[in-house]
Parts: structure tokens; C-alpha cells; sequence
């Protein structure tokens, strides 16, 4: 440093001349020129190039940056005004790095997870995270199951909707085992039926199927609740209920739903996420949206192919279908008519009477309970499948048969109902915004708010005296005439001191006459005589 410091007393210094010094130091030429221009002013500095001295520590990543950080969600230059607002307060005031010193702090303290966790929270943290593959063991050793709502518009009964899908796949063969879809949002009835489907492996469900060992599910209720999890419990299979959040863990159905919406939802019509041009990503008005049924017909199409045709990378070059047939790991198979059994909610027993089975307030008939009035029988029913439930004999169990509601409606009368229904729950929305909209004045410096609305006296009265006369309850007062003082030798609460009338003691009962019992009072005759 000092034959540099030399050199450029007598001449002016050249790339090539701080090149070497550069190389054989392993620093870049701008910090010799650096450590040139610190010499010049400090003699330390000659000495030991490129040493910090106390007052230029080396600034770091503290727990204050730290939240500063997360309040503003990662903004590193609201971050830097704060630390020099905060600086300056000080007495006295203190120097606060630099913008670039800062950045260079975050880069070198923060990891990437910590930078995006502080910016956009634990999901963001998480893309950065290395997560182990499980090994893959056998087939129906692991099932994983969940709920995703497809991101395309279906025509249901003239509304359009976002149907919802419910499938169950295998972990060792990706194989998807059962798969349901529901209109509308899913509940313990499409669990059921996709676990029906995924157990039974006759057509068309099969040859995937069979009763797993172990089934993963998050902490959706519909999974963990009672009918479900007894129906599991009969099947003998382990439920592992998942922690919230954590999607990794069960990665199979995760990456199925990634797959199913890049591979074949996006392509259907009444994709909502397609990009759209203008300002607006509206759906075009004269798009033709799939029915629910053709929409079921082609995701289990799709579903097939998965199945037999597709040939994910951890299979490495083998289908699902070549995968579970390769596998010589035992089935273990329930019956339909069992199956069907477990999956029903027990509603307890019942009386079988000449009008049928008394079942929620209504009446059920089968023809096979012709001569069987008397007897007590099970019910069992499938949910929100209230139309029919299935019957069997409480003392031996046995199957007797099904029972379809009495006086069931028409679908004509049923759809009135429900656009009546959907016409009055219209007028109450809109009575109820209209009622509870409130406008206030705009202001341009701080005051109170002031409400917007004027009202007369007259119209004020009025309604709030239609509004006391609707309320009836108001009228119904048990203290409106409060009862009188007790006697001023009787021990009263302090809380029914306050509800009693002051100054009108209450009267004292007579002393019995001599002769009669306590307690007893003496009758007056029409004269007066006491008797």
C-alpha cells in the first residue's frame, strides 16, 4: 500500500498499476482505489488497508428492523425513513446508514424466506422452505383427500356456478381412487360418495379401490365430522388429521389439483381466471357455459386418462394403472350393500305405525311394511338426501328396505317455493341496506363527523311512535307498579329494596285470635262479628 501510496506521489496511478495489488489480494480494483483515497487521510489506514475503524461499524440487522420491516411489509425506503425520523429524535442525534448500506444489510442478515416472509407472511416464506419427499410404499397403504372448487363457470339449473370436486387418490400410484362433484358447497354427503367410489372397485369405479390403511385429510370439518368419522372407524382405517396450513403434507392431492386445472379446466369455457381485455375481466355476455352434467361427463373423462394414459415423473415412464397392477400388495374389498351401510348417519329407532315411520316431522312409506305395523326399526339416512331413508330391523339388524316420503311435492311446486323464497330474501336484503345506509359529510381538515339526513319533527315523531307501537315486548314491564315496602322489621335484600315503593309499609297480618291455630285468620260475618 505504501509503494502505491508512493507511486501516485510522483505520478498519476493507471488501471494496470492497481490491477495487480487488486488480484493478489482478492479484492475488486475499486476497493484499492478505496482503500488509496482513506490513506491519503489517515495514516492507520495505510497500515492495515481496508481495516474499519470504530465510529464506520459495520451495520447489521437488529430485532428493530426487524419489525420495522414487517410493518411496512418489506418496503426497504419506508423502512430507511423511519431509522433516520428515529436517528434524529435522538439526543443527540445519531447517524443512520444509508439506503444502499441498509440493503446491503438485509441481503447479507436476511435469508431469502426471511425477506419474503416479512413482505408477504408465512405463505411466502414457504416458497423458499426445501421439503423432503416421502418414500413411496404401497398401494393403498396412504390415501389423501380434500375439497377444490373448479375455477369454471357451470350452468346449474340456469344460474352459473363454481362446482366443487372431491376425490381421493393414492399416494404410491397417484392413482385418483374416487372422485365426486357437487353443485354447489361440498359437505359429509360428497365425502361419502367419493369414498364410496374410491373403495368399490367394480365398473365403473374400478380396478382402483379397496380399503386403505391410512387416509390424510386436513382440518376441514366435513372430513372430521361424526358420520364420517365412524364411517371410517367401522372401514378400520386411520384418519391423520393434518395441522392448519400446511399443505406439504399432503402434496399428492395438492399437486392433483394444480394438475387438474393446467392440464383440463383451462381449457373449458366459463374459465374464470382467463385473461380478458378492456379494463374489466368480465365474462363475455354471450359465452355459452357446459351443464353440470356435461361437466361431470368430462372431468371423469379426464379422470380416466389420468388414470390409464398420463405418466407422471415419480411413476418414472409407467402409468397409475401400470403402477397399482405391478404392485402384488393384497386388496382388501368391502361389499356395496355394507359399504352403503357404514356411509348412512343413524338417526336411532323408531316405531313402524299404520301411517308409516314418524322421521323429522313427516311421514314415510315403503310397500314392503304391509303387515309390519308394530315392530321397532333403525333408521338410517343419507345427508340432506331427505327424501328417502333406508330401514332396518332394531333387534336383528337386518336390511328391510327403503321409505320415500309421503305426500312428496312436485318439482313444479318445489321450484315455486324457492323463487318465492329467493324473491322475499331479495326485499329483506334490500329493506336492510336501505335502513342501515348512512352518508356522511366530506371534510378537508379534522373535525367530528357530521351524518347526512334531515328529518322533520313530524317525521321523526311518527316513526318512532310506529316503531314503539310494533314493539310489544316494551309494554310487557313485571315492575311497572313496584310492590309495596315490606314491614320495617323484616331483613330485606339491598337488591329488592330498590323495586318496592317507598312509604306505603304493607299491612301488618293479625295476631290469631285465642284459641286458633297460627297462621289461621278469623272470618267476618255480613254484621261484622268475627266467627
Amino acid at each position: 500500500m505504501r509503494r502505491l501510496l508512493a507511486l501516485r506521489a510522483g505520478k498519476e496511478l493507471t488501471a494496470g498499476h492497481v490491477r495487480v495489488p487488486a488480484d493478489t489480494l482478492g479484492v475488486s480494483e475499486r476497493t484499492v482505489w478505496r482503500w488509496l483515497a482513506a490513506a491519503e487521510n489517515d495514516e492507520a489506514a495505510a497500515s492495515d488497508p481496508g481495516a474499519r475503524s470504530r465510529a464506520d461499524t459495520r451495520f447489521t440487522i437488529t430485532s428493530e428492523v426487524r419489525g420495522l420491516l414487517a410493518l411496512w411489509k418489506g418496503n426497504v425506503r419506508a423502512v430507511h425513513r423511519e431509522l433516520v425520523l428515529r436517528a434524529a429524535r435522538q439526543s443527540p442525534p445519531a447517524d443512520a446508514p444509508s439506503l444502499t448500506t441498509l440493503h446491503r444489510a438485509i441481503r447479507r442478515d436476511l435469508t431469502p424466506g426471511e425477506r419474503a416472509g416479512l413482505a408477504g407472511g408465512e405463505r411466502a416464506a414457504r416458497k423458499h422452505d426445501v421439503f423432503l419427499a416421502r418414500p413411496r410404499g404401497w398401494r393403498n397403504q396412504v390415501w389423501e383427500t380434500d375439497h377444490m372448487q373448479a375455477p369454471v363457470l357451470v350452468d346449474v339449473e340456469g344460474k352459473a356456478r363454481r362446482p366443487w370436486i372431491t376425490w381421493f387418490t393414492d399416494c404410491s400410484t397417484n392413482a385418483v381412487t374416487g372422485v365426486a362433484v357437487t353443485p354447489g358447497d361440498p359437505s359429509r354427503e360428497s365425502v361419502l360418495a367419493a369414498l364410496r367410489s374410491a373403495v368399490l372397485r367394480d365398473d365403473p369405479y374400478g380396478p382402483f379401490g379397496g380399503v386403505p390403511e391410512k387416509v390424510r385429510v386436513d382440518r376441514g370439518k366435513d372430513f372430521l365430522s361424526r358420520t364420517v368419522t365412524a364411517a371410517f372407524d367401522l372401514l378400520d382405517v386411520t384418519v391423520e388429521d393434518l395441522p392448519a396450513y400446511t399443505p406439504h403434507l399432503k402434496g399428492t392431492v395438492e399437486g392433483l389439483n394444480r394438475a387438474v386445472e393446467s392440464m383440463f379446466l383451462s381449457a373449458l369455457p366459463g374459465y374464470a381466471r382467463q385473461p380478458r381485455p378492456g379494463k374489466r375481466s368480465s365474462r363475455p355476455k354471450d359465452e355459452v357455459l357446459l351443464g353440470f352434467e356435461d361437466f361431470t361427463a368430462r372431468l371423469l373423462d379426464w379422470t380416466s386418462w389420468w388414470n390409464t394414459e398420463h405418466r407422471p415423473a415419480p411413476l418414472r415412464g409407467k402409468t397409475p394403472l401400470e403402477a397399482w397392477q405391478d404392485d402384488p400388495t393384497p386388496l382388501r374389498d368391502v361389499p356395496a350393500t355394507d359399504l352403503w351401510t357404514f356411509t348412512l348417519e343413524d338417526a336411532g329407532t323408531r316405531t313402524l305405525t299404520t301411517r308409516g315411520i314418524r322421521f323429522r316431522r313427516r311421514d314415510y312409506v315403503g310397500p314392503w311394511m304391509t303387515g309390519q305395523a308394530g315392530i321397532q326399526v333403525r333408521v338410517r339416512f343419507m345427508l340432506h338426501h331427505d327424501h328417502r331413508i333406508e330401514v332396518y330391523h332394531a333387534a336383528t339388524g337386518r336390511y328391510l328396505g327403503p321409505a320415500d316420503l309421503a305426500d312428496q311435492a312436485t318439482d313444479e311446486q318445489i321450484s315455486a317455493v324457492r323463487r318465492a323464497r329467493a324473491a322475499r330474501a331479495r326485499r329483506l336484503k334490500k329493506d336492510l341496506e336501505a335502513s342501515q345506509r348512512e352518508r356522511y359529510a366530506a371534510v378537508n381538515q379534522p373535525e367530528v363527523p357530521r351524518r347526512l339526513g334531515a328529518l322533520t319533527t313530524a317525521q321523526a315523531e311518527a316513526e318512532l311512535t310506529q316503531a314503539a307501537g310494533t314493539d310489544l315486548s316494551d309494554l310487557a314491564m313485571p315492575d311497572l307498579i313496584p310492590p309495596a315496602a315490606p314491614p320495617a322489621d323484616w331483613r330485606t335484600p339491598p337488591s329488592l329494596v330498590t323495586r318496592t315503593a317507598p312509604g306505603r309499609p304493607a299491612p301488618v297480618p293479625p295476631e290469631p285470635a285465642p284459641g286458633r291455630p297460627p297462621g289461621s285468620t278469623a272470618q267476618t260475618t255480613e254484621d261484622g262479628d268475627a266467627s
